[in-house]
């Protein structure tokens, strides 16, 4: 007895089918590929709940003739490849003759089309790869497929889909990226009776961008073109100012097909380089055209994946054309005034407060504004070209510079100081009356604090902060320069990864409403647990939107949305599947986003708790290893003054 046994058609079929079929996003994008293969103008996708229910894709095409709708469901039946040769330069989105057997084998189909001048239509109704029935029918020129349980007969893979909303994203996200690479045809998604967008088939790629990706993303992307010897490169980079958590937002096609190429991928973010910031990825939509001859679809099921025959070329033209758009958005912009702006601007104003005497003037103001100033007035002085310390400073042209007596040279940032009762002392230390008469005393509060032993920081100075970034620290004979940002994002990471503290969380009054893309919700639909552990509470708000109602309590409510889009990044990669190392990165992400920024000033109180513990030992690096802190002794210094040899 033998013991290989030849599979049947139909068991073959199905097999087949998991290698075309995935989940009900691949049907979507098989069938508008027909359609655009057709000619289609006018495309339009249903679907119910995740799709695996329902899909129905209509479009005005070329349509089919009885005997060609007889024949379509068979495997490798296919219009588009007639011998050898054509493989050598595919110019259709499919070839294989694969798809329409493949999803046949697993759902029920119903097919109603009618070629272009024929009198009447053909309706096929398809079970399981089976024609149960065929005959004509009334019908508008074009082609309907309807897909009904989709793995009705395959239960093992029915198991693996995901939640209907998580599905759902993905048939949207899949839609949008078909008709996203053919402006030219009109393209309209439904999902449960409403709409999910809407192209409007001009031809024009900013049309279907501004239509498909939305005016915000639409707002930071710059026109790029480029081409050479017989391949050229088109569409949008986003500004390096615009930077993305996740690269969600790259787009690329190829002769009209997307695609998903890591040589593309690595010459737009090379072009990038040293102008975005580390941990950003630029949003982007290239079209790339090129001769069929050149590359090679025929390389995965899917189609997604491509060769090309020279791939430095294809690099060095994107690289080129990334590179050159972003060069001249830096290039300074001529701004042309009216000349009624112009004179608005030249011409000074009657200054009514000119020569007023400052407690003239205090009192127009606390009049005009209704609100007591609770100042002790001012000695009447007269100020040319300016206001009492106290008072807004009129703004004038910068021909006019203001000039202030030296008699009264006030700095116009100083408050003017009210008598009030002594609560501190000359080192801003509260006066022990004052103290005694709360009602908790301060040494039972510092007790209950905490009671571990912290190592003793020596005895060291905060002198100031240098370029809105370091932190000066003289400490003994060195100067301790502190990465502010580095450091208060590893103390952040440190208190969140303790184990025995519970990561608190701050209710949203107004919760953040969150777009994310197909792969980023099926991570927030999976990984919900993860997320309400360290502080976050996201729900499902509408049919696609997400709404972000808590957050750690050091995130600022600001960088909500950007940090679930850098999170759901870190958890695509395959390295992040413990539910440690998912911890991590997400506690990474929180701590980076809830410490304080480079570039701002902040108070003298926050600087000293970082110098305090990084004098103290501990904090040395930040969550990415990098060092927060460098030290000069006086002796380095010395000599480089050469005050010694």
């Amino acid at each position: 007895m033998t013991k290989i046994n030849i599979l049947s058609p139909l068991l073959a079929d199905m097999i087949a089918a998991g290698e075309v079929v995935e989940r009900p996003a691949s049907v979507i994008k098989e069938l508008m590929e027909n359609s655009f293969d057709a000619g289609a103008k006018k495309v339009t996708v249903e679907f119910n709940r995740g799709g695996a229910p329902y899909i129905r894709v209509t479009d005005d095409g070329c349509g089919m003739s009885p005997e060609d709708a007889g024949i379509a469901f068979m495997r490798h039946a296919t219009s588009k490849l007639h011998d050898e040769k054509g493989l050598e330069a595919i110019g259709t989105m499919g070839f294989r003759g694969e798809a329409l057997a493949a999803i046949s084998a697993v759902s029920k189909i119903e097919l109603v089309t009618r070629e272009k001048g024929a009198g009447e239509g053909t309706r096929v109704t398809v079970q399981a790869g089976d024609i149960v029935d065929m005959g004509p029918c009334g019908c508008p020129e074009g082609t309907s497929i309807t897909i009904r349980d989709i793995f009705f007969n395959t239960p093992a893979r029915l198991k693996f889909l995901k939640s209907d909303r998580a599905e759902a994203s993905a048939c949207i996200a899949a839609a949008l990226r078909c008709a996203l690479g053919r402006p030219e045809a009109s393209v309209k998604c439904i999902r449960d009776g409403e709409e999910e967008f809407f192209t409007p088939g001009d031809g024009r790629t900013d049309s279907a961008v501004y239509s498909l990706l939305g005016r915000d993303i639409a707002n930071t992307l710059l026109p790029c073109k480029g081409g050479s010897e017989g391949i050229s490169a088109e569409g949008f980079v986003s500004s390096p100012s615009a930077g993305r958590g996740s690269r969600a937002q790259q787009y690329f096609f190829c002769n009209g097909r997307f695609i998903k190429s890591a040589l593309l991928q690595a010459a737009v973010e090379q072009a990038y380089k040293n102008t975005l910031l580390v941990g950003r990825f630029p949003a982007c939509v290239i079209y790339l055209s090129l001769s069929c001859g050149s590359v090679d679809v025929n390389v995965h099921p899917a189609k997604t994946e491509v060769k090309f025959s020279d791939e430095k070329k294809v690099f060095d033209l994107v690289y080129q054309t990334v590179k050159a758009t972003l060069e001249g958005e830096s290039k300074p912009v001529e701004i042309s005034l009216s000349p009624s702006t112009k004179k608005a601007v030249a011409e000074p104003k009657p200054d009514f407060f000119k020569t007023m005497p400052a407690k003239d003037y205090a009192k127009a103001a606390e009049k005009s504004s209704g609100v007591s100033s609770f100042r002790s007035p001012a000695p009447a002085v007269s100020y040319t070209h300016s206001a009492p310390a106290y008072a807004p400073a009129p703004v004038k042209p910068a021909s006019a510079p203001i000039a202030r007596p030296a008699a009264a040279a006030v700095s116009p940032c100083e408050p003017v100081r009210q008598n009030v009762p002594n609560y501190f002392d000359t080192f801003g230390n509260m006066s022990q009356k004052v103290e005694k008469s709360l009602e908790i005393p301060r040494k039972t509060v510092e007790n209950s604090v905490e009671s571990v032993e912290k190592p003793t920081a020596p005895a060291h100075r905060v002198i100031g902060e240098a370029l809105n970034t370091y932190i000066l620290v003289e400490m003994g004979d060195e100067l301790l320069l502190i990465d502010k940002h580095a450091a208060h994002e590893r103390m952040i990471f440190d208190r969140l990864k303790a184990r025995e503290r519970e990561i608190m969380s701050q209710t949203l009054l107004d919760p953040v409403i969150i777009k994310p893309s197909a792969e980023d919700a099926e991570i927030i639909e999976t990984r919900r647990e993860l997320f309400s552990s360290l502080g976050f509470e996201i729900e499902a708000y509408g049919i696609s939107d997400y709404a972000v109602r808590s957050l750690p309590d050091d995130m600022d409510v600001s960088e909500a949305a950007a940090a679930l889009e850098e999170i759901c990044e870190k958890l695509k990669k395959g390295t992040v599947l413990s539910a440690d190392s998912a911890r991590d990165e997400i506690l990474h992400t929180v701590a980076c986003k809830a410490a304080i920024k480079a570039g701002k000033r902040h108070d003298t109180a926050e600087l000293q708790r970082i110098a305090d513990a990084v004098a103290a030992g501990e904090v040395k690096y930040c969550p990415h290893g990098r060092p927060v802190s460098v030290s000069l002794t006086k002796k380095e210094l010395d000599k480089f003054f050469s005050r010694i040899v």
